[in-house]
């Protein structure tokens, strides 16, 4: 076993450890602890929950590997302002109101405002976004313990659902939130060690955020010794369109996402749920403001390793990269996506004839930069602790909308506590079993998969919450053709245009982690069409719909808290 395992087998252990033994003291025995954590969590720490929550793995491992490579710099930042303007979004136009509707989910939201068919259309939603971005975290899984401890991509897969599976169907989402509390402590450590080390190692500057800046002539010059594209350049190689479509598809989604929007349904009070957003842009932005660093010197230390313009011998190659190209994680450029082993020791390489698969560059910055192994393992044991919150909180989703929205909803009203807990659990399990196999096969590499996640959450979910809130003409009817033609249409084009499924050129050239963007303008127009000619909300349903957009309690709001009917 060498160092960087050794070390890596270390930080996992002493982690999972922590967090079984945070959800063992968290573990719940009634449902409103299992669903909104009993609605009882201070700002702050709902704040970290929350950025742990969505700062999967795609944030943690594929995020900086975008920008370096698949977006050339420039291209990237579609991922840094979608996913972070995206809680702008939530803070001002739904969590707030959302908390003081009062429900667990929002299927249980959509079925409160509008009605139980168009309840049933959210849960069949709220299930296929989640299981969409679950398949990310398992993927990111498996990346880490096939490099970090030479265990197959499925074994690793099978250990993360084991420990998922303990902490969320033991403590449900009260253990799952404060596991998301020590998790986004691991991973946020985890992430700016090395970025400081590598930063002020390069240009002497320990803050990674200034230090970058020194080094983007640099780069751009040797970029272009290289043949290619200046790395600040923009559009080289998205269209100014493509960059809004994914931009506005990434930050609406994030407004729609159900497990971030369940996340508002633990903060005490609505006042507390505004300030739940602020901690959690706080959070995220310590994470968002370091990736284009990280990005930038990896890239950077990367093509100087491998000899600039010159090139290097394969026999000289440095031992990261034979380490990631034994594992298949750097290969030939080229579509074929030749193996490495496949060249001769003394052929010839540079940077232009190799292709570095985003999800490394976070992992294997620390020994790009010639970092200690105990800081190669520390970030392992982050980007585990990043895809593990995400699924956790994913999963959680699912199993709620399983147990809450179709079984007690619609199944058996009469359940006892004791009995939603159970079916809730045994949700929960069926959805790990499926989310690990998602894992093991994904459509994608890790921050690609998450973001068609978006996409969806954007063509489905947010017009009906939004209008939901804002329109107290919007019907139940509109909501649910607008949920339906949404989510089809959006769907449908992804399975035509992902490269393992179909690979078509699409329409126009989008791409489909554009086409969320397209899908919820249809969503819109369907759902504003449809309600102009539908029989429209009870005069009470309308009365509160104004009501919860202003501060404190009326007695409609307390009524409607209380489970009475105001259809």
């Amino acid at each position: 076993m060498s160092d960087i395992q050794l070390w890596t087998l270390i930080f996992a252990v002493l982690t999972f450890s922590l967090y079984i033994v945070v959800a063992y003291r968290s573990r719940v025995s009634d449902t409103a602890g299992f669903y909104v954590a009993g609605g009882g969590i201070p700002a702050p720490a709902n704040g970290a929950a929350i950025a742990a929550d969505w700062m999967s793995a795609a944030s943690f491992i594929s995020l900086a590997g975008i920008v370096a490579f698949a977006g050339n710099g420039y291209g990237g930042s579609v991922y840094l302002m979608g996913w972070t303007g995206g809680y702008v979004l939530l803070a001002l136009l739904l969590a707030p109101y959302l908390r003081k509707f009062g429900k667990y989910t929002i299927p249980d939201f959509v079925g409160d405002r509008y009605n139980e068919t168009a309840r049933m259309v959210a849960v069949v939603a709220a299930i296929v976004v989640s299981f969409v971005y679950v398949a990310g975290q398992m993927a990111g899984v498996g990346v880490v313990f096939t490099r970090f401890l030479g265990v197959s991509t499925t074994w690793g897969v099978i250990i993360g659902m084991a420990i998922v599976f303990f902490y969320a169907v033991l403590g449900g989402m009260k253990g799952i939130t404060w596991t998301q509390v020590t998790q986004y402590t691991v991973l946020i450590i985890a992430y700016l060690i090395p970025a400081v080390a590598v930063s002020s190692k390069v240009t002497g500057v320990a803050l990674p955020q200034i230090g970058f800046g020194k080094i983007l002539d640099e780069l751009n010059g040797l970029q272009a010794d290289l043949g290619l594209a200046s790395y600040t350049e923009a559009f080289t190689k998205t269209s100014m369109a493509n960059m809004i479509l994914i931009t506005a598809a990434l930050m609406f989604g994030t407004a729609g996402l159900p497990h971030v929007i369940v996340r508002f349904y633990t903060a005490k009070s609505v006042r507390a749920a505004r300030f739940s957003a602020l901690w959690a842009l706080f959070f995220i932005a310590l994470l968002y403001t370091t990736a284009p660093s990280v990005a930038a010197f990896t890239k950077l230390n990367i093509i100087n390793e491998l000899g600039g313009t010159q090139g290097i011998p394969l026999a000289d190659a440095p031992s990261w990269f034979t380490t990631w190209a034994d594992v298949g994680l750097i290969t030939q450029a080229g579509e074929a996506a030749a193996p490495i082993s496949a060249l001769p020791p003394d052929a010839l390489i540079t940077f232009n004839d190799v292709a570095i698969n985003n999800d490394i560059i976070v992992l294997a910055s620390p020994e790009i930069g010639g970092l200690p192994a105990p800081v190669v393992g520390l970030v392992a044991a982050g980007a585990l602790a990043a895809a593990l919150s995400t699924a956790s909180g994913l999963l959680l989703v699912i199993s709620s909308s399983v147990a809450n929205d179709v079984y007690y909803k619609k199944i058996n009203p009469q359940a006892t506590e004791a009995r939603q807990l159970l079916v809730g659990r045994i949700a929960m399990g069926g959805a790990i079993l499926v989310a690990g196999y998602l894992g093991i096969n994904p459509p994608g590499f890790v921050a690609q998969v998450v973001a068609l996640a978006f996409g969806l959450a954007a063509a489905s979910f947010f017009p009906v919450l939004v209008l939901g809130i804002f329109w107290k003409g919007c019907t139940a009817k509109g909501a649910m053709w607008g949920m339906i033609v949404g989510l089809v249409t959006t769907f449908a084009y992804m399975i035509w245009t992902i490269p393992i499924y179909g690979g078509s050129e699409g329409i126009l050239d989008i791409p489909p982690t554009g086409i969320g963007t397209i899908g919820m303008l249809i969503n819109f127009a369907v759902t504003f069409a449809v309600s102009k000619v539908t029989e429209k909300p009870s005069a009470a349903m309308q009365e509160l719909v104004e009501e919860i957009r202003y501060p404190g309690r009326t007695e409609l709001v307390e009524a409607h808290l209380h489970g009475e009917d105001l259809h």
